[in-house]
Formats: structure tokens, sequence, C-alpha cells
């Protein structure tokens, strides 16, 4: 649940009056031009942004009262700036990376004391799930999982990225750039792809520049800064920021990956807390 959520910088909103409602398993599309607040929106969202007016339900938890714990059961699939891919990494070098951190913050004394073999077999089937779900076959790959990102193509680069935030069995998953450079035919395989993840009960947020027919359309339009938002028939909101607030979107999604005490788009926008957990999402801790 969605409710009169805005988020404002020093240009002017990046967005606001946005509100919808979406049950678990839902896909919604985050649909908007460049610099229209999509990816300050989906940050928000998934508790890595602090809101400045209206409030918001993530899986029981209220927003912005509960950002940690948000992004405890919110997972990012890509997102520039702040959960990116390693071009220099291979793929299994970015699985294995993911993994130990998923063990290091969310593993229980318990299964640290189990044997390494034990552990190890775990990982691996956590991996071969979660590579599943995404639809990526190393097997397929130039070099199997040796393959470096920057030798992948645009669709399986973005299988990676859902592959290594769906590791953690996330209840809430944000994806940014969704279409970007993709041809008709990999866009329909990704839309595919992330209805299959929402299907398995997974909320999916997904930032677009042309929303699916068959997606809860939230629509984020760039405007002057000094115009108010527009909340359209389905909930969907206009963003009164200017035009230059990309800029601004860009900078503050960066800054989420520059560690505690980060200049952002608004003083306290990402705390410390959510700062780390970026760190912790790209490996970089």
């Amino acid at each position: 649940m969605v409710e009169g959520l805005g988020l404002k910088g020093p240009r002017g909103w990046a967005f606001r009056e946005v509100s919808f409602r979406a049950g678990a398993g839902a896909l919604v599309a985050l649909e908007g031009p460049s610099g229209s607040g999509r990816t300050c929106l989906l940050l928000a969202l998934t508790g890595r942004m602090r809101t400045h007016e209206g409030h918001a339900e993530v899986g029981g938890l209220p927003l912005p009262r509960r950002m940690a714990a948000a992004r405890r059961i919110a997972a990012l699939g890509q997102v520039p700036g702040v959960s990116e891919l390693d071009p220099s990494l291979t793929v299994a070098e970015h699985l294995r990376e993911r993994a130990l951190l998923q063990r290091r913050f969310d593993g229980s004394v318990r299964a640290l004391l189990r044997r390494p073999g034990t552990r190890a077999a775990e990982t691996r089937a956590r991996i071969d799930e979660a590579l599943a779900a995404a639809g990526l076959d190393p097997a397929a790959l130039p070099k199997g999982e040796r393959t470096s990102v920057r030798d992948l193509e645009r669709l399986e680069a973005l299988r990676l990225s859902i592959a290594l935030a769906l590791i953690g069995r996330p209840r809430l998953l944000g994806v940014d750039d969704t279409d970007l450079k993709l041809s008709d035919a990999d866009r329909a395989a990704a839309w595919a792809l992330l209805r299959t993840v929402a299907d398995s009960g997974t909320t999916v947020l997904a930032v677009c520049s042309e929303a699916p027919a068959d997606a809860l359309r939230i629509t984020t339009v760039a405007s002057d800064a000094d115009t108010a938002g527009e909340t359209g028939e389905n909930g969907e909101s206009g963003e009164p920021a200017p035009d230059e607030k990309t800029a601004d979107i860009t900078d503050t999604a960066r800054a989420a990956t520059a560690g505690p005490g980060a200049k952002t788009i608004a003083e306290d926008d990402i705390t410390e807390e959510g700062a780390d957990d970026a760190l912790a999402e790209t490996g970089r801790a």
C-alpha cells in the first residue's frame, strides 16, 4: 500500500502524491521517461531512500519508519550506481560473492556450525535455484560460469542480476531499467521472466519506459518544480520536479554506495544503514 508518497530535493520533487495498492506476487511497472523519478521511487519502496511525505507499507512494514526491516525483505536487481554488476568479474565470481554475503548477513549460528561440505552443498543448491528462477543457464554462456560480465548480452546480464537478488529469497524484488536497450524479443523475454518471479509469490517493482498491458502501471512524469503532482485514474502520479533533476536522481542512487555520511539529494534521505546495505548488495562491503 502506498499513499501520497513524495520525495523532495533541492531542485524540486523527485516524485509526489504516488498512491497505489499491490498485493503479494504483483508485477508493478514504474513507467515514465528518464529523469521522472522512477529510480528514486524504486529505492524508496525497497527501503533505500527516505521519503518526505505520505507513507507506504511493504510486507506489513511501514515506511519510512521501518526502512531497515524493509531492506531485509527487499532485494535489488540491477540499479545503476547502487547494485551494478562488475564487468571485470565472471558469472561464477558474482554468484560466489553474493552467496558468501548472504551467509554472512543472514546465516544463523547453527548454520555456521555445520560441516563445510554441508554448507557448500546448501550454497550450491541455493545458487542453482536462483539461476533456474532467473532463466540463466551458465552452460549456454560462451565460457560457462567463467564468462565475464562484460561478455554477456544485455538480457543475460539482466538475468544474472535477478539471480543474484533471488539468492536471498526476497519477498520484494526491485529492478531498474528493465527494458533499456532490449530488442522487442528480449523485452518480451524480460517481462516473461518477471511475471514468472511474481507468480512464485515475490512482488516485483520494475522501472521501465513502457509497461506491459498485464502489469500494474504506475506512471511518473517529469514536470516543472513548482507544478503539483497529479494523480491519474489508477493512482498513477505526475512528478513536480524540473527536467534538470535527472542528475539529482542519478547522483542520489550513486550516493547509496558511497558509505556512511554520504551526501544525498536531501539530508538523511539515505541512512548510514541504507548505504551499508547498498554496499552489501554490490558485494563491496
